[in-house]
């Protein structure tokens, strides 16, 4: 791996117009970020949704980069696929969408900003992250803040979890 290059973990979820196709074209279309390569990708799993109940299950993954790009600039890349997979914005916390990205971790490091935090903040209690990202990521894998995933896992709530 490339001196600059550094290891980026991304969370995927669609509960609207064919989640799993969402979840599939979206994959296929991180291999083409610039700067990045994929290096692996989860299982399909299912998951309720947080919050709302009114609304579909989810289809969720978890996508494994190696990326040349800074935090800025592959938010940037990744709210352009959501653009494209016409994810609507209406102001409404955890409601239905096309496609949702997020930028779990990005190496290490630990970023606040007025548009990205990373470590996603909500991911360490979220069996829909914690579950497929195990699937691809060491074991012993640090989350900044919280701890090792392993035994994140362990405390996680996997109700409602299954593989899609």
């Amino acid at each position: 791996m490339n001196e600059s290059r550094v290891i980026a973990y991304i969370g995927l979820g669609s509960n609207l117009q064919g989640p799993q196709e969402q979840i599939d074209r979206a994959l296929q279309e991180l291999t083409e970020l610039p700067e990045s390569q994929t290096v692996a990708h989860s299982s399909l799993y299912r998951s309720r949704p947080v919050g709302p109940q009114d609304q579909p299950d989810f289809i969720n993954a978890v996508a494994m980069l190696e990326t040349d790009l800074q935090a800025e600039r592959l938010l940037d890349e990744l709210l352009g696929l959501e653009d494209r997979h016409q994810r609507v914005r209406d102001g409404r916390l955890w409601g239905p969408r096309t496609l949702d990205l997020d930028l779990l971790l990005l190496g290490e490091r630990r970023i606040v900003t007025e548009r990205l935090q990373v470590p996603h903040p909500q991911m360490t209690v979220r069996a829909f992250v914690l579950v497929p990202l195990a699937e691809i990521a060491p074991a012993d894998l640090l989350i900044p803040g919280a701890g090792k995933l392993s035994e994140l896992l362990k405390e996680v709530d996997r109700s409602g979890l299954t593989l899609a």
